[in-house]
């Protein structure tokens, strides 16, 4: 483990959750439970900050409990883990996501898209769903019949190009609209309305609590990551992250298989 520990206790953890503190093989381990229960033993808060909509939460409530907070869909989304409800929204007009799509579709051969919304999901004929996507009644249509409503997460799709080659092209289609970044190794392109990442809601939530982003330690792995670790006073990379997250946090930890989280949660909290 790379970098220095402060002396003082953050009154916030935020942490991604896949690839982050959920391992390879979908769990989240015991020890990674019990350091976010020290967290909260020593009156600090833990908030989960994901690029998961609320929909994929449920399990997540129950292996933690159901107490808490999680900022979903890369920030559009806050959710009560205890209710298993959606608390507040910040979601992309559906004329912009209709003027986003044109400009993709305009310059991009082959995408297609899917639709997040406060409701469910939706996708195009063409757009191949997740597996844990199919579990729920879902609409299939043209994406410009889909959007008649506020857009939580616009989701691009590519078959051949690579996700970071993916994301380049469709932040330059459409980038003066929308905030464009990716959480996967497939070329999945998740697009939110401009000026919502995970940083601003989680600075957003901190504000209304009077929690300076100093006070607040910050762990992720992919690029949807960076503004939040940008952001908070102390942040580190998991040793399994994404290249550019690596480059961009001087702090880096063991893997999320390797509970690199808890690592640093038990020393800031020992």
């Amino acid at each position: 483990m790379t970098g220095s520990l402060r002396r003082l206790r953050p009154r916030l953890v935020a942490t991604d959750l896949d690839g982050t503190i959920v391992r390879s093989d979908g769990t989240i381990s015991e020890r990674t439970l019990a350091a976010l229960v020290a967290v909260e033993t020593a009156g600090s808060e833990v908030v989960f900050v994901t690029g998961r909509p609320p929909r994929w939460m449920d399990k997540v409530a129950s292996v933690t409990g159901h107490h808490g907070l999680a900022i979903c869909g890369n920030g559009a989304v806050v959710y009560d883990l205890r209710r298993e409800q959606i608390v507040e929204t910040y979601a992309m007009d559906a004329s912009v996501a209709r003027k986003v799509v044109a400009l993709i579709k305009a310059e991009i051969p082959d995408v297609c898209f899917a639709v997040e919304t406060a409701t469910g999901f939706a996708h195009e004929p063409e757009y191949p769903p997740l597996e844990r996507d199919l579990s729920v009644v879902h609409e299939i249509a043209s994406v410009e019949n889909l959007l008649d409503g506020p857009v939580l997460k616009l989701l691009a799709r590519h078959t051949s190009l690579t996700p970071d080659e993916f994301l380049v092209q469709t932040r330059a289609a459409a980038g003066p609209y929308a905030e464009f970044t990716h959480s996967s190794k497939i070329a999945l392109v998740e697009i939110s309305a401009l000026g919502v990442s995970k940083a601003t809601t989680l600075a957003s939530f901190c504000a209304r609590h009077g929690i300076s982003a100093d006070e607040v330690v910050a762990f992720g792995d992919m690029p949807n990551d960076l503004p939040m670790l940008a952001w908070a006073g102390q942040s580190y990379a998991v040793a399994n992250a994404h290249p550019t997250v690596l480059d961009a946090v001087a702090n880096h930890t063991a893997s999320n298989d390797a509970d690199g989280v808890a690592q640093v949660v038990e020393k800031l909290f020992a």
